[in-house]
């Protein structure tokens, strides 16, 4: 047993370490590029920060742990949310994370209950149909979904770059750096992250099976705990700089892109993807669309006066996480 916690720890350490170097040069890039922290920035974190759910998914489909995957992506949306959850509550200011000054990020939002919705209604019909061979037509929906998720999402970034044109910020100042030599560490970044993860698949898969915990239960908290290490990295450090529109837009936007990952692993499992699957599944899916909405409806509430646990907000969603993990052990 403690050889598989070995095996475990030392390639998350790795995805942790790797997580912090992807932020930074991901910031220097958007700076040295021009577009602003929050257009270039935000979108190269969401999808850097969203590889070891795709190295992990397409390692566990190979070895046929396809629960792990779907329980590792889907899982991966709660923890974020648990995130933005307590860095809000450990964020002392006037303005709150979760407030109207943020109501842009409700599109980000929104975007990801449409993608996690849609897995859902795929986890409960199973329509099993392929193209192309073993890929199921499943996959192609949420590519498709994602293209016009990612049209809106870039719009509204536009906007957001747009409003916070006059911010300077050490990280995203072209300083000494050169474009060249960022993309290489960024690159190199990635590349860190897709060795690691998939260790991470087999030492998680290795505790399932000696904990007897089962493959869903340990893929949506131990494994999507591990590889939403990156997000708390990059979040944590927005925070740090009072870009909350940045930090919630990587929480959002990581969301997003976590559940196309689940078209991209169809192409490493023989057959259907959601045909495989379990469907205690569904249950994570729908805990995840229903925390995102408490969220949006955070963004977009206002009042002079919140109630604890009795309002859309922080300390709400940090208990529905909870709960969900509670029931996803106890229904598993």
């Amino acid at each position: 047993m403690l050889a598989y916690f070995l095996q475990f720890s030392i390639p998350a350490a790795v995805i942790i370490v790797a997580g912090g170097y992807l932020t930074r040069f991901a910031d220097r890039i958007a700076g040295l590029t021009g577009l602003g922290r929050t257009l270039a920035g935000m979108l190269l974190l969401a999808v850097g920060t969203s590889l070891p759910e795709a190295a992990i998914g397409a390692n566990a489909a190979l070895i046929g742990a396809v629960d792990l995957t779907a329980g590792d992506v889907l899982g991966s949306s709660l923890m974020n949310l648990l995130i933005l959850g307590c860095l809000d509550l450990t964020h002392y200011s006037r303005g709150r994370m979760l407030s109207s000054t943020a109501a842009a990020h409700a599109l980000g939002g929104g975007a990801g209950i449409v993608m996690t919705a849609l897995v859902l209604i795929f986890l409960l019909i199973r329509p099993g149909w392929s193209l192309f061979g073993w890929v199921g037509i499943e996959s192609f929906v949420l590519v498709i979904a994602l293209g016009f998720c990612l049209r809106l999402l870039y719009l509204e970034q536009r906007v957001a770059a747009n409003s916070e044109s006059g911010e300077k910020d050490e990280e995203s100042e072209p300083g000494s750096y050169t474009l060249p030599g960022t993309i290489v560490g960024y690159l190199v970044s990635a590349a860190a992250i897709f060795v690691a993860a998939p260790f991470l698949a087999r030492s998680a898969d290795g505790l399932a099976e000696r904990t007897g915990l089962g493959g869903t239960f340990v893929g949506t908290t131990l494994v999507a705990l591990s590889t939403a290490l990156p997000e708390v990295v990059t979040t944590f450090a927005a925070v740090r700089r009072g870009a909350f529109d940045m930090a919630i837009g990587n929480i959002f936007g990581s969301n997003v892109f976590n559940m196309v990952i689940l078209a991209f692993v169809d192409l490493f499992q023989a057959g259907p993807l959601f045909t495989a699957l379990s469907s205690a599944h569904a249950l994570t899916a729908a805990w995840a669309i229903l925390i995102t909405a408490v969220a949006v409806l955070s963004l977009l509430y206002q009042a002079e006066k919140r109630y604890w646990l009795f309002e859309p907000d922080a300390s709400l969603i940090i208990l529905m996480v909870l709960i969900a993990l509670v029931t996803l052990y106890l229904w598993q």
